[in-house]
């Protein structure tokens, strides 16, 4: 890493639209790494939240979230409270924006649940085709979500960052790009 990748902390705020526009979840994370494109965040579930495939998430989980401001998906590294990996669960969206300690991206409904053994399950493909009928979703957006799921499924099946095998149990921050 270079004295640039490290930031110091910056709280920011997170934005999760729908492609009309809508804001859809909100959240506050830490800044904590930000190299070419990638934006390291650390954030707090601020509430307990029922998840259908997650189960409760307890107000207090860490997860360390992962963006590209050129990549038409996300990453959040749940943990457990020892910092062991829980899972990864994966968002199709369109890029981020990121400006006046804002991000925002457009979620495109498709999610990959990851284990910790790194076995894998694409999710909500029938939501993502509901939803691009309902918003119109345009040829390059429909293209470039299925794209990102290709793009996902190499880095898992790869092992490539951030679904490193040998780091899975430490430190984030210790991971290079």
């Amino acid at each position: 890493m270079h004295a640039s990748d490290v930031v110091e902390p910056e709280q920011i705020t997170v934005r999760v639209l729908k492609y009309d526009g809508t804001e859809y979840r909100r959240w506050k994370a830490l800044l904590t790494r930000q190299e070419d494109s990638l934006l390291v965040l650390d954030a707090k579930f601020e509430y307990d939240v029922q998840h259908q495939l997650l189960g409760e998430i307890k107000r207090g989980t860490q997860t360390i979230e992962y963006y590209w401001l050129d990549r038409w998906y996300n990453i959040f590294r749940f943990l457990d409270e020892d910092g062991a990996t829980r899972l990864f669960y994966c968002n199709v969206n369109m890029p981020p924006a990121f400006a006046d300690s804002t991000l925002s991206y457009v979620d495109l409904d498709i999610d990959i649940l990851v284990q910790p053994d790194l076995s894998y399950q694409v999710l909500d493909q029938d939501e993502f085709e509901k939803h691009a009928e309902l918003f119109g979703y345009d040829e390059k957006t429909r293209r470039e979500a299925h794209s990102a799921v290709a793009d996902l499924i190499a880095l898992i099946e790869m092992r490539q960052f951030p679904f490193v095998v040998d780091d899975l149990s430490s430190s984030v921050s210790s991971v290079v790009n």
